[in-house]
């Protein structure tokens, strides 16, 4: 493609925020950068500079910098910066206290809430008090069986403000899931809803907590979020949320400023092939990365209205949650995005004016299946931004964003992960959008793709890394106190360089195509081929909703096994098969064809969304899924064993 999908005007570049920070950098720091490529070598060349000068422009609220800026910036881990910083995070995130919208909520079409500012602030307060009256001090973990409400919300700034660490996960886990989630890191106190709203069903959940709690022992008090309902007995140790906070009046809220590495989140690794790694994250770099991030590469201004589709298990919640930071009013939703034929997400950007648009590539590519035509149908002239991460949006995503969506938007594929709570490659808002393309390298990232050798690669597939330090890597995992898993986790393949097990190519226009996990990259004959090469080609199909493809070991090597879960009422015949296999060997290469494939009635995912293909591989191998509980549907699982057609 010779042209660009997308380009911003002018008086768009004029008004971006990226615009403001160069010119910040040129006047303070004599540094001209007229291109964003010129501005990422900056960026990377001087880490320290580059983070106190986002500090300025972002007016981080805290102590600081100080100095040093950067502590052994050569090491990785072991890196740090603004060691002399002391801020706290809630405080940062609290910086507004006027009548305007905070959140707005909807759950599905039954529960629609507004929070002001000044109301998220005495709830905050409210919170924080009770919070310490129930024992919670600094380092203290709490945790939330929650879904995405604005309690939610408040609850973990609350215990922020004291230093309490905050950890989540959706309400639609198993009790296994979140025993193996917070048994390892004992929290003091739980938070839970009484139920929750999924495709137009109530779902409990106090009796899900009274399952788990007894392998919690640790849990002192359980504070009961109003919501869906429920007509279950409250569990032990619990009272409602009104009761909690009856005895605390609202003040100003108390922050307590802390150094810039204390910890703020505890997340989980998916935890697929194994229980969940409990990734540690500090306060200032989890901030400092989220401003950049939605300032810079998301052109967020106060008033923006930001919307991301996620669940309080997923990191895209705590990337959400930032959004105040930046002065947004955030746009929460909890349910299913199909519902009213799969507008109803559409309506909620209607109605309340969406600037930015969060979603998942999966989202775009069911919206395009059902022939769904928002520019049509929804009056979305607010909307600015559309971000889609979860896996790689193919290039047929993008035709359907601009077509059938918006014409005049910025649509930013991203991609990071849970490990960093950010971005490796994210968008520009200065910059063209390439059919197909991740927009730009983050800011301050030093991003990579290498072969096995260490060779920096351009126009080729290979390994994403990241060769210097960042402020958002985990400060470590929990209950590791040598650091040997985290080191194993992120730089065993490559000493002193963090490897992400993504398998990507930069592009010659600076931006990145990602092709899948490494670690679910198919090698028949030893060519590596990414998983999104072969979906890019099948899923054109109008026959095949989704696929999942797996590399299965085979007289010595390796051949390429699809499975395809076809429209409703739709049988795989030979005459499907082998328009699959045209449609593959036309637009790719003899190599990428697959040896069978296979009709299934679905396909397992991640409690995040993410189709599984590791899971898949093990059980067509006859190995054992390790930690089914991270699975949304792992009866799924069944569908894929002792397929006899994968015995010959």
């Amino acid at each position: 493609m010779t042209e660009p999908l997308w380009q911003p005007d002018s008086r768009r570049i004029a008004d971006a925020n990226l615009t403001r920070f160069r010119r910040q950098v040129a006047a303070d720091r004599g540094v001209t950068a007229e291109d964003y490529a010129t501005l990422h070598r900056w960026s990377v060349d001087a880490p320290e500079a580059f983070w106190r000068a986002l500090w300025k422009f972002a007016d981080v609220i805290g102590d600081g910098p100080g100095e040093p800026g950067l502590v052994d910036g050569d090491r990785m881990p072991g890196a740090r910066f603004f060691p002399e910083a002391r801020l706290n995070f809630a405080e940062n995130l609290l910086r507004r206290t006027d009548e305007g919208d905070a959140l707005v909520f909807w759950g599905e079409d039954k529960v629609k809430r507004r929070m002001s500012h000044a109301e998220l602030h005495r709830l905050v307060s409210r919170l924080q008090q009770a919070m310490r009256a129930a024992g919670v001090k600094e380092g203290d973990r709490v945790a939330g069986f929650v879904p995405n409400l604005p309690e939610t919300i408040a609850a973990t700034l609350a215990a922020a403000s004291i230093g309490a660490v905050w950890s989540s996960c959706s309400p639609d886990f198993g009790a296994q899931g979140v025993i193996d989630r917070f048994g390892q890191i004992a929290p003091k106190l739980l938070f839970t809803a009484d139920g929750y709203f999924y495709a137009e069903k109530r779902h409990d959940c106090l009796a899900r907590v009274a399952e788990f709690l007894p392998k919690l022992p640790s849990v002192e008090r359980v504070v009961v979020l109003p919501y869906a309902g429920s007509e279950t007995p409250l569990p032990p140790k619990a009272v409602p949320l009104a009761e909690f906070l009856a005895p605390h009046p609202a003040k100003p809220v108390e922050f307590q400023r802390l150094p810039f590495d204390h910890p703020l989140y505890i997340m989980y690794s998916s935890g697929t092939t194994g229980v969940p790694k409990c990734i540690l994250h500090g306060a200032g770099g989890t901030l400092l990365q989220h401003l950049k991030e939605h300032q810079l590469h998301s052109d967020i201004k106060p008033g923006a209205r930001q919307f991301y589709f996620t669940t309080c298990g997923w990191m895209m919640w705590n990337w959400l949650v930032s959004g105040l930071a930046s002065g947004a009013t955030l746009l929460l939703y909890d349910g299913s995005p199909f519902l009213k034929g799969g507008h109803i997400l559409f309506d909620f950007a209607e109605t309340e004016r969406c600037s930015f648009f969060g979603t998942s590539a999966k989202f775009i590519d069911a919206c395009a299946k059902a022939g769904l035509e928002p520019k049509a149908t929804h009056d979305l002239r607010e909307l600015r931004t559309i971000a889609s991460t979860g896996s790689p949006l193919l290039p047929e995503g993008f035709d359907y964003v601009y077509g059938k969506v918006k014409s005049d938007v910025c649509l930013s594929s991203i991609s990071g992960g849970t490990d960093i709570v950010s971005c490796f490659v994210l968008g520009d808002p200065t910059g063209p959008v390439w059919r197909g393309e991740i927009q730009a390298l983050g800011l301050g990232m030093a991003v990579e793709v290498w072969d096995e050798n260490r060779r920096p690669l351009v126009g080729e597939k290979g390994e994403l890394v990241c060769t210097r330090p960042f402020p958002s890597m985990p400060i470590g995992f929990w209950n590791d106190p040598d650091g040997a898993k985290y080191r194993r986790a992120y730089f065993e393949r490559f000493p002193n360089v963090w490897c992400h097990g993504d398998y990507a190519e930069i592009t010659a226009h600076g931006g990145m195509i990602i092709y899948g996990r490494s670690d679910a990259v198919l090698n028949p004959g030893g060519v590596r081929i990414g998983t999104a090469e072969i979906y890019r080609q099948v899923e054109q199909l109008p026959e095949v909703e989704e696929s999942i493809v797996i590399g299965q070991d085979w007289e010595g090597d390796i051949r390429v096994v699809l499975f395809v879960r076809l429209r409703a009422g739709m049988a795989l015949d030979d005459g499907l098969r082998e328009r699959i296999r045209q449609q593959i060997r036309r637009n790719t290469t003899p190599r990428h064809v697959p040896a069978r494939i296979l009709q299934v009635a679905d396909i397992p995912r991640t409690k995040s969304g993410k189709i599984t293909e590791l899971a898949v591989r093990d059980v067509v191998h006859g190995r054992p899924v390790n930690n089914r509980e991270a699975l949304a549907n792992p009866e799924t699982l069944e569908l894929f064993k002792n397929r006899a057609e994968l015995e010959k």
